[in-house]
């Protein structure tokens, strides 16, 4: 199925250096910096690949010691009209849009308006648990709301024009996922709450804020906030890849990502952006540092995130970087401080890939540390199945399964990745980085997990996935009992139906879906890794259903 209850807004040209001849794009010598012939020529095969010349496209810039060095587009910016991409395309910039909400909330610090301390209450007095949550969990997604980009009636609201208060009103009454600064899971969420408090304290839109503060200030002249009904010159149409074809993208109304991924811009813009940044030009060097500081848990572990900003390494060289994704576009952002390097990728192509694993293929490239492309091995069926089984890291339950001579990786309620091997033991996922490598430890199976700066652990357990489960069959008297409609939110319900002594459950118009009975009350999703339990009162009469999926369990009344 296309789509099922869940979004991922993901929340991702011709050969040219703007419109100059070929022969003054690698004229570096004279800035300071050598980009090799060789590395030259890495880099276009790079994104040659990724963009072919009739595919939805990308523009790439690379700046060493503020000065441009490399500056080019490659296939389509409008596959209808036949456009080719350059580099003054215009692009969603998707979450990148956070360091620009990050930034703001430093700003306003700095003017002596907030305090990364103060509680969510001191701007919305009535936020369940607000006097718990400060602005600095926000800012690193360790606050524990409920990402609204996650929710299952999600896509039902994407193509409608919200306030932010219509978008905190969707996520302001659930429960938290943890206490507040005790994990960590990224959430749009968060930043929505960010932007609706910088409005409040600058008597503007986040928009207006956006465009008077950093968009003028630092000349970023084709860099806007999204609007629904402005035309945008030299804007790139977006589009997806599905089942091999190139489509545009479902419609979602720009006012849905609002300030955690809004905005938009170019290349050349965001190489102005960026420069401002390491130059202490919006900031302090002070604020910069603490946007830039690998931040921790209440119990002391770092989350590899500082406020706006990801804190990683390529070749064990520190990273500051964020990707981006978004219906039809996917970007990416990296900056290494101590060699004043930044690489910057936009595209207009959501491939499930996304722009950042090959920018990380450029910068390693240009850091003398090229990502040499692991020889697949073949391996025995005998050897592949050993690892088959469910591991639970810190975090996540995954399970690796065989199927058509291969393993894969699957979490609950995710879709399949298969793995490449590289040995018996060790395996990789093709166009994305990141490696597992299995052993035994004490005759039990453990899987280290390994992604740069990011690593863990899984070990063996015997949990099952939902669609191993077993499941039971119900006399249809017992099924006939759920069929209705039940209202999770105002604007999102779910109408279960019974079909062939079968029950399916529908969300707002998507295909119908089986459910499976685990129980007389518990059914589960296999497709989602959703459970529902329906609600009944002491004579037996069902009210009501609780929802489940990903961590997130919401409740819903039987309205008809």
């Amino acid at each position: 199925m296309k789509y099922l209850f869940t979004l991922v807004a993901i929340f991702i040209a011709h050969l040219l250096f703007g419109q100059k001849p070929e022969s003054s794009a690698n004229k570096s010598s004279s800035l300071g910096f050598q980009i090799e012939k060789t590395s030259a020529s890495e880099i276009n095969s790079i994104f040659n690949q990724a963009y072919p010349p009739e595919s939805p496209g990308a523009a790439v810039l690379i700046a060493k010691d503020d000065k441009v060095i490399y500056r080019k587009a490659f296939g389509m910016a409008n596959l209808e009209l036949q456009v080719p991409m350059n580099p003054e395309n215009v692009f969603q910039l998707a979450s990148i849009t956070k360091q620009f909400t990050s930034v703001s909330i430093l700003m306003l610090m700095e003017q002596g308006k907030l305090n990364l301390k103060d509680p969510l209450t001191k701007y919305l007095p009535d936020f369940p648990r607000g006097n718990e949550i400060t602005l600095h969990h926000l800012l690193n997604h360790t606050s524990g709301i409920v990402s609204y980009t996650n929710l299952p009636e999600f896509r039902a609201k994407t193509r409608l024009d919200l306030s932010p208060e219509d978008i905190i009103s969707s996520f302001k009454d659930l429960p938290l996922e943890f206490n507040p600064g005790e994990n960590q899971a990224y959430s749009n969420s968060g930043y929505v709450l960010l932007g609706f408090i910088i409005e409040q304290l600058s008597g503007m839109s986040y928009g207006e804020f956006i465009q008077k503060n950093i968009f003028d200030k630092l000349g970023m002249k084709n860099s806007y906030y999204a609007d629904p009904y402005k035309i945008v010159p030299n804007r790139a149409s977006g589009y997806q890849l599905y089942e091999g074809n190139f489509e545009n993208p479902e419609y979602m109304s720009p006012t849905i990502p609002y300030a955690a991924g809004s905005l938009l811009s170019t290349i050349d813009d965001m190489f102005l952006w960026n420069k401002a940044i390491h130059q202490n030009t919006l900031i302090s060097e002070k604020s910069k540092q603490l946007a830039f500081a690998n931040q921790t848990l209440s119990n002391g572990k770092t989350i590899n995130y500082g406020y706006g900003w990801y804190i990683n390494e390529i070749a064990g060289i520190p990273t500051i970087e964020h990707p981006g994704g978004i219906n039809g576009y996917t970007t990416s952002g990296i900056y290494i401080p101590e060699s004043n390097i930044y690489s910057i990728v936009l595209t207009n192509l959501e491939d499930g890939i996304g722009a950042e694993p090959h920018n990380i293929k450029v910068v390693s490239a240009l850091l003398g540390q090229p990502i040499s492309q692991k020889v697949v091995a073949e391996i025995p069926e005998e050897e592949l199945k050993k690892w088959v089984g469910a591991y639970q890291f810190d975090d996540v339950l995954r399970f690796i399964s065989y199927e058509n001579g291969a393993l894969y990786s699957i979490r609950e309620g995710g879709r399949p990745l298969k793995l490449e091997p590289y040995s018996a033991n060790e395996f990789g996922f093709e166009n994305r980085s990141g490696n597992y490598k299995f052993s035994l430890v004490n005759g039990k199976k453990e899987v280290l997990y390994s992604d740069r700066i990011d690593k863990s652990i899984g070990r063996e357990t015997d949990k099952k996935p939902l669609s191993e489960k077993e499941t039971i069959q119900l006399p249809p008297a017992i099924l006939a009992k759920y069929v209705g409609v039940y209202e999770l939110q105002p604007s999102f319900q779910i109408e279960v139906e019974m079909k062939n002594d079968r029950l399916y459950a529908l969300a707002m118009g998507q295909p119908a879906i089986e459910l499976f009975a685990q129980s007389e009350n518990s059914f589960f999703i296999k497709e989602i890794g959703a459970q529902i339990v329906f609600i009944s009162n002491p004579e037996g009469i069902v009210e009501g259903l609780s929802f489940s999926q990903g961590g997130n369990t919401m409740e819903g009344k039987k309205i008809k």
